[in-house]
């Protein structure tokens, strides 16, 4: 029996045919809206030369100055995710490894922490950075790239850093608990055992996990247009269709600079993940002679 069907058995020709026609129905139908909509779109002239040479038409006036400006907001939206990532990955690996290092009594402040940072919207938890920091006497103006970049950066990071933290546990979770032991048995500390048996497996179990939750790092740092904190790359784009009065445009490019961005780093991830696979075989292949002898 093929691995393919373990687990359901394989459709028969009515079934194949019925999924066919599903398909084909359901490709139309959506077809035929997408058409309506351009035509709509058509009617209202949203693809005259007017609302689209600012962007595409290097003659037009006002191209360069739209390109420096949404080079400016993909700068911005960069270094605000790269900022959260860095800090997420480092404060939620460390809140991950607490978790299951501390005992059931100690870990309890932390589990808290973590459920209650899940439960909340990430834009309330950028909100409450933006707000009741300086209520605290918190002044970040004088801090690189503005205070309204580093309450962004705050507010990722006390979401994503639990999501992250909650990765790495359910990753090592997922390891054969022989792994641990065996670790133990020759002699390794309970952190050594962790730091260099454990995690290092685990590090491919939920790397897909991982890139996923930092593509929503990246995505997430357009909340700030929504409170107004920081001019990253969507809320330079909604300046410019203000002053341009072409808003479907302008979206429309800033949506596919967002899906080149977070492609690249699936991509990037993927790349990654297969190097990694490989240097595992390569090794693997070259101890055996040596083991042998």
């Amino acid at each position: 029996m093929s691995s393919a069907n373990v687990l359901y058995d394989a459709p028969g020709p009515r079934a194949r045919r019925r999924a066919w026609i599903g398909g084909a129905s359901a490709t139309l139908v959506i077809l035929v809206l997408m058409g309506l909509v351009l035509k709509r779109l058509a009617d209202q002239g949203q693809f005259s030369g007017k609302l689209w040479g600012p962007i595409l038409n290097p003659s037009n006036e006002d191209f360069p100055l739209v390109w420096q400006l949404l080079a400016k907001g993909v700068l911005a939206t960069l270094t605000a995710a790269v900022l959260a990532i860095a800090f997420s990955l480092i404060i939620g690996g460390v809140t991950g490894v607490a978790r299951m290092m501390l005992g059931r009594r100690s870990r309890m402040p932390i589990v808290a922490l973590i459920e209650l940072l899940r439960g909340l919207p990430v834009v309330i938890t950028i909100y409450f950075a933006s707000r009741v920091l300086p209520e605290f006497g918190v002044n970040l103006t004088g801090m690189p790239g503005g205070a309204g970049l580093w309450f962004l950066v705050i507010g990722l990071t006390a979401y994503n850093s639990v999501i992250i933290a909650e990765i790495i546990r359910a990753g090592v979770a997922s390891l054969p608990r022989g792994q641990r032991e065996a670790a133990l048995a020759i002699g390794l500390t309970p952190g050594a055992s962790m730091r260099l048996v454990l995690l290092p497996q685990a590090v491919r179990v939920m790397l897909p996990a991982l890139i996923s939750q930092l593509v929503v790092i990246l995505k997430d740092t357009s909340l700030a247009a929504v409170l107004g904190l920081y001019t990253e790359l969507l809320r330079q784009g909604n300046l410019i269709a203000l002053n341009l009065n072409n808003p479907i445009q302008i979206l429309s490019v800033v949506a596919v600079i967002f899906i080149l961005i977070n492609y690249s780093l699936s991509r990037l991830a993927t790349w990654v993940d297969q190097r990694s696979a490989r240097k595992t075989q390569a090794k693997g292949i070259e101890g055996i002679p040596a083991e042998i002898g």
